[in-house]
């Protein structure tokens, strides 16, 4: 485990099935072990499959504070945000904020950009562009960087760090992550933005630039 120098804010974005809510999850697993305030915000008001707001029971059992949508998990999945996020950031501990998965779900991020710019501007807040080298139409170099671009400009953020969570579910192995690495470093390289971490599976042993162990939470219905 490598991810380093976590900040008070964690925003996660990027494109819809990139894994970034099974990443936010294992973040704040990762935080709550050692002891830390976790609170996680599932912003994801748009997309009603796997979000946040599934791991409710996950959280309540690691003490991790979960905000929601009050539509969340219903029929009547619309956007309707009853929490305050500014709040939440003031408070002690870690904030993990899980953002929709492309520039429409990023809209409701916009809507706190004003509350968070002190973070922001105080280096408190990373907002973390997940990346899977393996998901169709972010696979290649310009759709990833043209996703990044249209999410930084619709929430009024830049994104500070790379997420390579490269992955294929299941079949997933050391070499599905290895072979995603050069991916991965074309588009720090294209940003000048660093990488933060390299997802592998638990039960997988690679040499990856600063890797973070991960545990699949977020799976298809039919693996339930």
């Amino acid at each position: 485990m490598s991810l380093n120098n976590i900040k008070k804010i964690s925003i996660i974005t990027g494109h819809y099935g990139s894994g970034k809510t099974n990443f936010a999850v294992n973040l704040a697993m990762y935080l709550a072990n050692k002891g830390e305030t976790v609170r996680i915000v599932d912003l994801d008001i748009v997309n009603p499959y796997f979000r946040t707001a599934d791991f409710k029971e996950l959280f309540r059992d690691n003490n991790i504070e979960l905000s929601a949508s009050v539509y969340a998990n219903t029929n009547l999945d619309i956007p309707a945000i009853t929490f305050d996020v500014e709040r939440l950031a003031n408070e002690n501990g870690y904030l993990i904020i899980d953002v929709g998965g492309d520039d429409d779900g990023a809209m409701a991020l916009g809507r706190y950009c004003e509350a968070l710019k002190d973070f922001y501007n105080r280096g408190e807040i990373d907002m973390l562009y997940v990346v899977n080298k393996y998901r169709y139409l972010s696979d290649t170099l310009d759709e990833t960087l043209s996703l990044m671009g249209r999410i930084e400009s619709v929430s009024g953020l830049q994104c500070t760090g790379i997420v390579n969570n490269s992955n294929l579910g299941e079949e997933t192995s050391a070499k599905t992550v290895l072979d995603s690495c050069d991916f991965a470093n074309s588009i720090c390289s294209a940003t000048g933005i660093e990488l933060k971490c390299t997802c592998l599976p638990i039960e997988c042993e690679a040499q990856v630039p600063k890797p973070f162990n991960v545990k699949r939470y977020v799976k298809a219905i039919w693996e339930e």
